[in-house]
């Protein structure tokens, strides 16, 4: 959860500097005069990113983060096949209706962020900076969802209940915010960004969290791999298309277009059998740390351990 935080934090920075670094001006050699600065500041924050990853990251925890991680380290090299792993996740029914429903929302997210400015501008002309605004808001508000439905799950464990109803409510907003876009009032569609973006992009990290319930005890890096493929791949074809929708049947085609296919993907959500497996591991694991002690002591009445602890 706290990449992912890290990462939202960087697209919501993505959606606010380009609007104020380059201004939206005819004169070309001035406007490549912007865009080399926004590029040149961009490699410099890149190189020193990867200077610390070259030389401040560790190659492994100390630790396995996961049930799934503590598997693999106990299982030689020669006994785990990243092939049949990847065999066994696409023989698994229910994790490729979510790797499919994933895809569709993800993508989705992606389209809207790529051609909201395009959107935005199309119905409240010389606003980029308020475009870039909206982006933000869409991020910051998903990464409050995202914290929020992190700590419901951790308490009621329903990953398949809280999946769904963030899922139907993205569906909700995308429809609201097709249908606001286009009424004038710029706040309106301030606050109905940031509901949309509540759910859109808080929904991320639970694709991921419900992946590992339903693959363990399968590598979470291979399954989270599986779902950026599917999630770039509808991305690019979303994009794409809503593109060219927009440009010969307007805005509000091009988003109706998105609410069907999270329309879809809502379905496809109801579909998938809560088969937490994860959850699954844990338990039996907690109820044989218990065991152990009963088992150590043989005869010995419980009133008596009970006594000597």
């Amino acid at each position: 959860m706290l990449h992912w935080s890290i990462w939202k934090s960087g697209v919501a920075i993505g959606f606010l500097l380009p609007p104020v670094l380059i201004p939206n001006i005819h004169d070309l050699d001035l406007l490549s005069h912007h865009i080399r600065v926004m590029f040149i500041g961009t490699a410099a924050v890149a190189s020193v990113l990867f200077i610390l990853v070259v030389f401040v990251f560790q190659d492994a925890p100390k630790k396995p983060p996961s049930l799934a991680q503590a598997a693999l380290l106990s299982t030689s090299a020669s006994q785990y096949s990243y092939k049949q792993s990847i065999i066994r996740l696409l023989t698994n029914r229910n994790f490729i209706l979510l790797v499919v429903s994933y895809g569709l929302n993800t993508g989705a997210f992606y389209s809207l962020s790529t051609l909201l400015n395009r959107m935005v501008t199309f119905y409240y002309p010389g606003q980029e900076v308020n475009a870039g605004r909206i982006g933000l808001t869409i991020t910051v508000s998903g990464m409050c969802g995202a914290l929020l439905t992190g700590l419901w799950l951790d308490r009621t464990k329903t990953y398949k209940q809280t999946t769904l109803f963030v899922y139907a409510f993205s569906l909700v907003g995308m429809v609201t915010f097709t249908f606001i876009l286009n009424l004038g009032y710029l706040w309106v569609v301030f606050v109905t960004a940031g509901c949309l973006g509540f759910f859109m992009t808080g929904y991320l990290p639970l694709g991921f969290e419900f992946a590992a319930e339903l693959t363990h005890p399968e590598s979470e890096g291979t399954s989270s791999g599986l779902l950026n493929v599917s999630a770039q791949v509808f991305g690019l074809i979303f994009t794409t298309s809503q593109g060219q929708i927009l440009e010969k049947f307007g805005v509000q085609a091009g988003n109706i277009f998105l609410c069907s296919f999270l329309l879809v993907g809502t379905i496809i959500t109801g579909c998938i059998k809560p088969d937490l497996r994860r959850q699954r591991a844990n338990q039996e694991a907690a109820h044989s740390q218990n065991a152990e002690p009963h088992v150590e002591t043989g005869d010995t009445p419980s009133c008596l351990l009970s006594a000597e602890e």
